[in-house]
């Protein structure tokens, strides 16, 4: 490389040199005087160039943008006054005005062989591609200052880099390492798209869609490298709404594409329903090099023919070799539980490289528990200000069920547990792809430990819990509910998150019957939920007050169904016994006293804390009193009558 930049340099300088002649001869001649000797440059730069591996810049500018010999002294001459000082005075002194130390047109067409005018054109190829700017707004078009492009300048020099205006928007991206199989295909059809000459309308738009985002790019990256190319990114946010600044980016870039052998990709990323689509899609189409598109679906074209690829995850067989290649040796130390992180975690390749790499940085060897927590930060959906992630503390030992209820709970953890022996080593999912989704609604009153059991679940499972906030979710707008929930499940799938959707009766009422449009709608909202319930591959749990609201069709697709009964006495009594921390001084508790109190979990938890309180600042342990107290508050609080039978006999 260090060779060639010094060749492009002394290559440069000898073509400066010989268009400096030029000028000169032209000033000899218009003041008559003896035209000095003129030395023929051609074959002396055609021997520098056989010597250097790659062209000189120079001349692959002029190859790359089709310029004349005119428009390449027009370019040389610009970039002379900036790397030789010895063009100012001859710029002046050729346009008899000692204040003119700059090139113009009208110095370019008088002094420089072959000259033409349409090089002034703005759709001509200096000022189409930026190579040189016009300055002196307001001022004669042939006598305004010429100056080179800094990109250009640079560029000639043989000094690499990008177009200060594209950094920050658009970004480098390097060849990843190992790919799937059905990726290394996926590469291949890319790659077969770009060979061959252009269509009559441009390359085609490769719309790369699916939710495998980090492999995408790595895709791309490998189809480009395959070619020879690089392959930039920018992100579809950052294309500007305003038409002139997104062409005047288009053209910045389609010129940094020439320069550097690029191909450019559009990374929609989480762009909701493409909200940027028109602008995205008039900025791809107007670009003349290769472009393409990362997005979960196609984003509509109007007038480029595109191309279409469906780039899934990794299949488990994939997923299976990568991690065993990534792992090594240290694959057999882990007694098959590898398969329960297949069965629980969809991570692309790059996630797994990413948990491997975290691995390797640690000096203990690598166990199942170990790779389970990795995986579970790594794959951590990015759901927005839609859900909250909520930290499960509590266990099997403080929920207090009937043993109906406690087993199908059970039952719900088993399921989770063991989809991926069922699903895939026992040929479940290739039976039929519908109903793999496991689903369970928690039904009761307020207060009996539904969002608790939730907790339970994902406790024991060691999976992170989502709480869907339904006021974010749920949206006046046609349409928008289902962006919203297709944002929910399609940011969860492949984390083994669980989604708790609380108070689901208010998104998941019946269907109504349709009198209007709003009916019609409010009908497709529900329909649209249930087939992402029944293709989401984690555990989507839903709790309701009013099971009777549920419509019957959503119903019958749910697994499991658990009821959550008000606590009778001797429940009340468990779990009153199991309220305080062992921390906590607690000081001659009456617990059948205490079960008399007919309310909930959730409310003996509000009056045990509130009771906590009082004690810790009279500075005393938790004491009956202390309870009275905090009972009368929460009974007024949920307005309800604090009974006698209820406290009879309480000291």
């Amino acid at each position: 490389m260090n060779d060639w930049f010094e060749a492009n340099q002394q290559y440069l300088s000898r073509a400066l040199e010989g268009l400096r002649e030029r000028i000169e001869h032209h000033i000899a001649r218009a003041e008559n005087k003896p035209l000095p000797e003129r030395k023929d440059t051609r074959q002396e730069l055609e021997e520098i160039a056989r010597t250097m591996s790659q062209p000189p810049a120079l001349e692959a500018v002029c190859a790359a943008f089709s310029l004349s010999r005119f428009e390449r002294d027009v370019l040389l001459l610009c970039s002379g006054i900036e790397l030789d000082a010895r063009f100012a005075p001859l710029c002046a002194a050729a346009q008899g005005n000692a204040t003119r130390t700059y090139p113009t047109f009208s110095l370019a067409l008088a002094a420089l062989p072959d000259s033409h005018w349409s090089a002034l054109a703005p759709d001509a190829a200096l000022r189409r591609w930026r190579l040189i700017e016009v300055a002196g707004a307001g001022e004669s078009l042939t006598i305004s200052p010429l100056r080179i492009d800094e990109r250009m300048l640079h560029y000639l020099a043989g000094v690499p880099g990008t177009d200060e205006r594209l950094r920050g928007l658009v970004e480098p991206v390097n060849p990843a390492g190992d790919l799937a199989p059905s990726h290394i295909a996926v590469a291949e059809k890319i790659a077969d798209s770009w060979s061959g000459a252009p269509r009559a309308g441009g390359w085609p738009i490769v719309q790369l869609c699916g939710r495998a985002g980090a492999d995408k790019l790595s895709i791309v990256a490998a189809a480009a490298s395959k070619l020879g190319m690089r392959l930039h990114k920018i992100q579809a946010r950052d294309v500007p709404p305003a038409a002139r600044e997104r062409e005047i980016l288009g053209r910045l870039w389609e010129r940094e594409a020439v320069l550097t052998g690029s191909a450019l990709l559009i990374d929609v990323g989480d762009l909701d329903g493409n909200e940027n689509a028109h602008s995205l899609a008039a900025f791809a189409e107007n670009i003349g090099s290769i472009v393409l598109i990362s997005a979960c679906e196609p984003v509509r074209m109007s007038s480029r023919f595109t191309i279409r690829i469906d780039v899934a995850q990794p299949a488990a067989g994939e997923q299976r070799a990568l991690w065993q290649a990534a792992l090594g040796s240290a694959a057999e130390q882990l007694n098959g539980e590898l398969e329960n992180v297949l069965a629980h975690f969809d991570l692309d390749t790059r996630g797994i490289h990413s948990v491997c790499a975290e691995l390797a940085g640690r000096e203990q060897a690598p166990d199942s528990g170990t790779i389970w927590d990795i995986c579970r930060a790594q794959s951590r959906p990015q759901i927005g200000t839609l859900a909250q992630r909520i930290e499960p503390v509590a266990t099997w030992i403080d929920i207090v069920l009937p043993e109906a209820q406690l087993r199908t709970l059970c039952e719900v953890a088993l399921h989770v547990r063991q989809r991926g022996l069922v699903y895939h080593a026992w040929g479940f999912a290739a039976k039929s792809s519908r109903g793999l989704g496991i689903s369970a609604l928690f039904a009761g009153p307020s207060g009996t430990g539904k969002t608790m059991a939730a907790e339970v679940l994902a406790n024991h499972l060691r999976l992170d819990l989502y709480r869907i906030d339904l006021s974010q979710v749920v949206s006046k707008y046609i349409g928008e509910t289902e962006k919203n929930l297709r944002r929910v499940f399609e940011a969860a799938e492949g984390s083994g998150a669980i989604l708790l959707f609380d108070e689901a009766d208010a998104l998941f009422g019946k269907r109504s019957e349709v009198k209007d449009s709003h009916d019609r709608y409010a009908n497709i909202e529900v329909s649209y939920l249930l087939q992402q319930m029944e293709a989401y591959r984690g555990l989507a749990i839903l709790t309701t007050n009013m099971k009777n609201a549920l419509d019957p069709a959503f119903l019958r697709r749910i697994r499991f169904v658990v009821q959550f009964p008000f606590p009778d006495a001797p429940d009340r009594a468990e779990i009153w016994r199991r309220i305080f921390p062992a921390e906590t001084p607690t000081d001659h508790l009456e617990i059948e006293k205490l079960a008399r109190l007919n309310v909930a979990g959730g409310n003996i938890r509000n009056i045990a804390l509130n009771a906590a309180f009082l004690a810790a600042g009279a500075g005393e342990p938790v004491r009956m009193n202390h309870l009275l107290r905090a009972a009368r508050s929460e009974y007024e609080k949920i307005e309800k009558p604090l009974t006698e039978t209820e406290i009879g006999g309480w000291k």
